[in-house]
């Protein structure tokens, strides 16, 4: 029974061995140029600020989940907006239940300041409840 499994490990051996063949080979034969314009930051070309240990604010949090509930939602509305008339009264109610809910979210999380990304203000601001 092992012996079907031999292929498959030749496989993966072989796919680790070019892989570390391969990185070996760009490190050795490859140019070596560091410049300060490639050993700054990465995306934003601003200087970072701080360790990269600091923590987030809370609100990144909740922004990031509320996209992707809000995500959610709309793979949850398109198949009952393509099928709306074979449904009925009954699955609109229970869509516009579904859709106040999630809108209610958006107010508690407008009213708690999570949307303020000003530092000066949420680092003076005392956290609501």
């Amino acid at each position: 029974m092992l012996e079907q499994y031999l292929p498959v490990l030749i496989l993966v051996e072989l796919a680790i061995i070019l892989a570390i063949a391969f990185i070996l080979l760009s490190r050795l034969l490859g140019p070596n140029r560091p410049a300060s314009n490639k050993l700054g930051a990465y995306e934003s070309g601003m200087d970072p600020i701080g360790q990269a240990r600091d923590r987030y604010s809370v609100s990144f949090y909740i922004i990031a989940m509320e996209f992707i509930v809000f995500d959610l939602e709309v793979i949850f509305i398109y198949p009952w907006a393509v099928r709306y008339q074979e449904f009925g009264e009954g699955t609109l109610w229970a869509m516009m239940l579904f859709i106040f809910i999630l809108f209610l979210g958006l107010i508690y999380t407008l009213k708690k300041g999570s949307f303020d990304w000003d530092t000066e203000h949420t680092a003076t601001r005392k956290p609501r409840l």
